[in-house]
């Protein structure tokens, strides 16, 4: 009798179970589709600003970048999927530059972890949504991302070489200002100390370029200034030392 019992309640049981499982897929029947009809829909379906696919550099309208070479996200990267490859160029004002030579990135290692991308100094790096990255090697899942050419260094204008050789002479003169100061404190003239001028003398043409290349730098100006007035000081009292040895000879005599 209790084997009866037990197989009527197990069979209750079951067909509970069962009507439970029809009402869900009952509900699913009657539930709008989602189905997408890819490939189709490619061209007006929008995928999500969030879905990371793969990474590119960032290009303006006149195809340039901002990628400056530093190397942040390939010490960022957890598993070496960025190679970063700089070099060195010379600039229209005399001065070294390091540009980028070569992006190497390695889409079949990358994990989509955007550490590249948020912690680039110059915002230069972003992930696209472009996802059919299907090949049959390996190898060509590792793609060069600057595939644009570097574009020269622009010129200078005739303002800023005008203004860089000006400030080109300033340092020679600032420089030699202190050359001298330091040559004559070597030199150990023991005269009577003279009383600096208030302003820094700037008869010579080197002095004078100096002055006017650094107007409208406080900082600059001063420290030009305060050179011409330490050379000219050396000056005085070494014409100083000079007059007075002239005149002991004479008593002498």
């Amino acid at each position: 009798m209790g084997s009866v019992k037990e197989y009527f309640s197990s069979l209750g049981s079951g067909i509970a179970s069962l009507l439970k499982g029809m009402q869900v897929t009952g509900k699913e029947f009657i539930t709008p589709k989602i189905t997408e009809r890819y490939p189709e829909d490619r061209e007006t379906f929008k995928w999500p600003e969030r879905f990371r696919a793969i990474l590119e550099l960032k290009y303006d309208s006149e195809g340039n970048h901002k990628c400056i070479a530093c190397g942040t996200c390939e010490r960022n990267c957890p598993n070496g999927t960025i190679t970063i490859e700089s070099k060195m160029v010379d600039t229209p004002a005399g001065t070294k530059k390091k540009k980028l030579d070569r992006y190497i990135y390695d889409l079949g290692s990358c994990t989509f972890c955007q550490l590249c991308v948020t912690s680039c100094p110059t915002d230069a790096l972003r992930f696209s949504n472009d996802f059919e990255q299907s090949v049959f090697t390996r190898s060509k899942l590792v793609k060069q991302l600057n595939y644009l050419p570097e574009k020269p260094e622009p010129e200078l204008t005739e303002e800023q070489k005008a203004r860089l050789a000006a400030e080109r002479e300033a340092k020679v003169a600032a420089a030699k200002a202190k050359a001298a100061a330091l040559k004559a404190e070597r030199e150990g003239t023991a005269a009577a100390p003279v009383a600096a001028p208030a302003a820094a003398p700037a008869a010579d043409d080197a002095a004078a370029k100096a002055l006017a290349a650094a107007k409208g730098d406080p900082e600059k100006e001063a420290k030009i200034r305060a050179a011409l007035e330490r050379a000219a000081k050396l000056k005085a009292e070494r014409e100083a030392a000079k007059a007075a040895g002239q005149s002991e000879q004479k008593e002498n005599k």
